[in-house]
């Protein structure tokens, strides 16, 4: 319960602010480095050279502005965030204050994520096929085991999420990743693959794309464990297929790179390019001064942290339970069972 006091007093504080026309950043997402233990033919970031990463007390001090700024859910990421040593200490502070969450490639989950598992609502794993299709995409033989034996791990403590990134050349996994993620007993999040200047273009053909989207859509609304809104699927087969574009909000979400600095308008239409830093800006000021609405129309990318938030509307009763009620209540029954998991795991082994 650590977290749901926090986030949810500031949850109302953000509502009051919000009441009185301010625009606020909820969701933040902060890239704790570069440096990778694999090589993704479509990502850019491994490729770049890090400079100095923050300390322990910057990563705070930036968390604290983010915080007194609105946000409520912080999401970290790479590169690989577990080749930095203090990821726990880090993960720690945020848990302290956000709802907090992970993203991997998962080749060190096995090995080290007993050490941040208390931290964590959520845990997302990056896996883009089966076997020898994912080992190529990612550039690492053998990748793809490895992943597999950390979320084997790491789903018996936290909620974990398989992300499968969709592209040219694994257009044929999309329902083996879901059979994959049935298989133990996780979720699964699919988003197309965005073409980056530095890095390989791997981004799905068009057509194809409309039909695995399509397929998924089915799944999703036969039950599956696709955690993609089928509003999700919806909106990018009427915009990229039907001329009908969603209107993008990239305001609810800010990017932080690993020297704190912050990433306007959003994650790719500059590349993940940062300027002031986080703990030196008034965001509140920067966020209501600067001109969002250009970049409404955008729809450019299929980025789940950008289209889920810019579609979630209090108004849709589905949404509303699946995104909200729901995930409260699978929270707190985790919150709940969290003192008896060591003898449920030794009953059934």
């Amino acid at each position: 319960m650590a977290t749901f006091r926090p986030v949810l007093l500031r949850g109302i504080l953000r509502g009051v602010r919000e009441a009185r026309g301010s625009r606020l950043p909820l969701i933040a997402g902060h890239k704790l480095l570069y440096s990778c233990n694999l090589r993704c033919r479509m990502c850019p970031f491994w490729r770049r050279k890090d400079q100095r990463l923050l300390s322990l007390q910057e990563e705070v001090k930036m968390m604290n502005t983010l915080a007194d700024a609105g946000v409520l859910f912080m999401g970290f990421e790479g590169g690989e965030p577990f080749l930095r040593r203090d990821l726990p200490e880090i993960l720690r502070e945020s848990h302290d204050r956000f709802h907090t969450s992970l993203v991997t490639n998962g080749l060190m989950l096995k090995d080290r994520f007993m050490e941040v598992r208390r931290y964590l609502e959520n845990l997302f794993v990056s896996l883009d096929g089966i076997g020898e299709v994912h080992d190529k995409i990612r550039g690492v033989e053998g990748a793809f085991m490895r992943t597999v034996e950390g979320i084997k791990v790491a789903k018996d403590y936290v909620e974990t999420t398989i992300n499968v990134t969709l592209g040219s050349e694994n257009m044929d996994q999309a329902v083996n990743m879901v059979n994959l993620a049935k298989e133990l007993g996780v979720s699964v999040s699919f988003q197309p693959s965005y073409d980056y200047s530095t890095a390989e273009k791997l981004s799905p053909e068009r057509e194809r794309l409309r039909e695995v989207l399509l397929t998924l859509l089915k799944m999703k609304l036969s039950g599956e464990p696709i955690v993609n809104s089928k509003e999700y699927f919806e909106s990018i087969l009427l915009s990229w297929y039907g001329g009908r574009p969603w209107k993008c909000k990239p305001w609810l979400t800010i990017n932080v790179d690993p020297q704190g600095r912050i990433v306007t308008p959003c994650y790719v239409l500059n590349e993940y390019s940062g300027s002031s830093l986080v703990w030196e800006t008034d965001i509140e000021e920067l966020w209501n001064s600067y001109d969002w609405s250009k970049f409404e129309s955008c729809n450019a990318c299929g980025l789940t942290c950008y289209l889920e938030p810019s579609l979630f509307d209090w108004k849709n009763l589905s949404m509303v339970r699946e995104r909200i009620l729901e995930n409260a209540v699978d929270y707190l029954w985790n919150v709940l069972q969290e003192p008896i998991k060591p003898m449920i795991r030794a009953v059934s082994e």
